[in-house]
C-alpha cells in the first residue's frame, strides 16, 4: 500500500490512486447487484430512462461517496506510514477508519439526497423527504436490498488491502495473529474490520430510525 498512498507523492497521482481503488472496489459489487436483483439486468439491457437514471445514480451518488470515503482513510493510511507522526499502534488506525468510514459514509449519503431533491427533483423534490429516507435506506444497506448496499461493501472492500497492511505491523495485535498462519492473520483482522464496519452502520442507521418513528 506504501507505493499508491503516502503524503510525499504529488496530489494528482494521490487522487488518480483514490479513484484507482474506489472504481475498483465499486465496479465488481456493482455487478453483483445487477446480476442479483430479478428483471434489473433485463431493464437496463433495455436502455432508455432506467440505464439513464441508474447512470446517473452510479455517478452522482455511489462513486463520490466511495471516493470521498475512500480519500479519507487512504490519506489517515499515508499519515500513519510518516516517520515520527505517530506512536499510536496502527490497530489504533483500524478502529479510527472504520468509524469514520461509516460516519462520512452516512453524512454524505444525506448532502447527496438533499442535492437530488433540489437539483433532480429526486423525492418528490423535498429535502425533508430526502433526509427523511436516509437512514431506513441504509438500515437496509447491508442485506443488499438497495443500491447503497453496493456503495457501502464498495467501501469496505476498497479498506481491505490497508487493514491488511496495517494489522500485519501492528503490535497490539500480535497475540491475536501469532496463533494464525503467518499470512492469513492480517486478513481475518481486516475481515473482522470490514464485518464491523457493516454493523455499526446498521446499528447507526436503525437507530436513527427509531428516533425518527417518536412523537414530536
Amino acid at each position: 500500500m506504501d507505493q499508491f498512498f503516502t503524503t510525499r507523492m504529488p496530489g494528482l497521482r494521490f487522487l488518480r490512486n483514490v479513484l484507482m481503488f474506489s472504481v475498483a472496489g465499486l465496479l465488481p459489487v456493482l455487478i453483483v447487484y445487477v446480476l442479483l436483483t430479478p428483471g434489473f439486468a433485463a431493464a437496463l439491457g433495455k436502455g432508455g430512462a432506467n440505464l439513464s437514471r441508474f447512470v446517473r445514480q452510479v455517478l452522482t451518488n455511489g462513486l463520490p461517496v466511495v471516493f470521498v470515503v475512500n480519500y479519507i482513510g487512504f490519506f489517515i493510511y499515508a499519515l500513519s506510514r510518516e516517520p515520527g507522526r505517530t506512536q499510536r499502534d496502527p490497530a489504533w488506525f483500524i478502529a479510527v477508519d472504520v468509524v469514520l468510514r461509516v460516519s462520512v459514509f452516512f453524512a454524505l449519503h444525506a448532502v447527496i439526497y438533499v442535492l437530488s431533491a433540489d437539483w433532480f427533483g429526486s423525492f418528490g423534490g423535498s429535502r425533508a423527504t430526502a433526509l427523511s429516507v436516509v437512514a431506513p435506506t441504509l438500515a437496509r444497506s447491508a442485506m443488499f436490498e438497495n443500491i447503497s448496499g453496493v456503495y457501502l461493501y464498495a467501501t469496505l472492500v476498497s479498506a481491505v488491502p490497508l487493514y491488511v497492511s496495517l494489522a500485519g505491523r501492528s503490535t497490539a495485535l500480535r497475540p491475536v495473529l501469532t496463533p494464525l498462519p503467518t499470512r492469513s492473520g492480517p486478513l481475518v483482522v481486516a475481515v473482522i474490520a470490514f464485518v464491523a464496519g457493516v454493523a455499526l452502520l446498521t446499528v447507526l442507521a436503525r437507530a436513527v430510525v427509531w428516533l425518527q418513528s417518536l412523537p414530536t
